[in-house]
């Protein structure tokens, strides 16, 4: 009886929560990102999709099967991205420079992601089904996107290569083959020689799908940590911090964004989308989390693991979703670069678990 109210609670708070911001929406047109982005946070729920899980096994057990598998996402995004940010009118791409900026801020992720024990999307994921962990790292990841957007124009400033865009290079079908040959060498590499579960491709593929979808909805690839650390600048904002006069937020798209509404920003809109999503498919399917207990270091934990996701974040263009997914879909060297950068700062973390009563 006691779970069975929870999920009804969890069923009204999130059917409140979606009419509080479809009542916020600037427009009806962004009504089908909203949707999309819903559907896309319960398919990580139903699906049982993440991909920290997956590093841990990587590196800990010499186990690819799951990291591998995770290569399918960005593999079937790029078949829309690519050409579509290159050929259709109103949509763009993911493209970053490839430089130390780029190698501290994936490492920095990679700490951070091990101990907060999620990514940019799978804060929000279980954060939406309850727990507790993620109640604390979210608004650390939101702070620490705000510390970091401060010192991202400092750090563009460290030795670089640039940019380096596929499509540039070889136009949108050339960079399309050589980015699906690029993941399926890395795949491979990694999976050496284990076949990867079909139920975890077929997980893959769907989100991958559901990234393109949400990339022609919107007109740019899906993005996680750049809204999460608006919401950190929007509340740094309200309480007095004169966020507008930085560098960082000086830019035109990033100054339009502080000042307009905050679900007018697309990866903000979409945040709320996958949180909404998550809560409502794990309130209907009886898989909340808000009873699982947090003790101070796993609190601790949470806490230091979303500072460091959201700074890492700022300076490494993303998380697994706008810098590994985005950034490789869009034909953006960064991507790559980005996954392998990510690895050694995931190995930091994994031994650093312990100290915050994780395994």
């Amino acid at each position: 009886m006691r779970h069975e109210g929870a999920n009804r609670a969890g069923l009204l708070l999130g059917a409140l929560g979606t009419a509080a911001v479809l009542a916020a929406l600037p427009g009806p047109g962004q009504i089908p990102t909203l949707l999309a982005a819903m559907l896309t946070g319960a398919a990580f729920v139903w699906l049982d999709f993440g991909f920290t899980g997956g590093f841990r096994a990587f590196l800990g057990q010499g186990d690819g099967r799951a990291l591998g598998a995770a290569f399918i996402v960005p593999a079937v995004a790029a078949l829309v991205v690519l050409p579509g940010g290159v050929l259709l009118p109103g949509h763009g791409r993911f493209i970053a420079p490839v430089g130390l900026s780029l190698l501290l801020g994936a490492a920095m992720f990679g700490v951070g992601m091990q101990l907060a024990n999620g990514c940019g999307s799978g804060t929000l994921v279980a954060a939406g089904q309850g727990s507790r962990r993620m109640g604390v790292a979210l608004p650390f990841f939101c702070l620490g996107g705000v510390l970091g957007s401060l010192a991202l124009p400092t750090a563009l400033r460290w030795p670089e290569l640039g940019a380096i865009d596929l499509a540039e290079a070889l136009g949108p079908w050339g960079a399309l083959l050589a980015a699906e040959a690029l993941l399926l060498a890395m795949a491979l590499v990694v999976l050496r020689g284990a076949r990867p579960e079909p139920a975890r491709l077929r997980a893959g593929a769907i989100i991958g799908a559901l990234a393109a979808l949400l990339f022609l909805l919107s007109g740019e690839p899906w993005g996680i940590t750049m809204g999460l650390t608006l919401w950190g600048a929007k509340l740094a904002q309200a309480a007095g911090l004169p966020l507008a006069g930085s560098e960082f937020w000086s830019v035109p798209w990033a100054a339009e964004a502080l000042a307009g509404p905050v679900l007018g920003f697309t990866a903000s809109l979409t945040d709320a989308g996958l949180l909404l999503g998550s809560l409502l498919a794990a309130a209907w399917g009886g898989g909340l989390r808000w009873g699982t207990p947090l003790r101070w270091r796993g609190t601790l934990g949470a806490a230091l693991g979303g500072l460091l996701m959201g700074v890492g974040a700022r300076l490494g263009f993303g998380c697994n979703v706008g810098a590994f997914v985005g950034g490789v879909s869009s034909g953006s060297l960064h991507g790559f670069v980005w996954f392998v950068a990510v690895l050694p700062g995931c190995w930091l973390g994994m031994r650093l678990r312990p100290r915050f009563g994780l395994g």
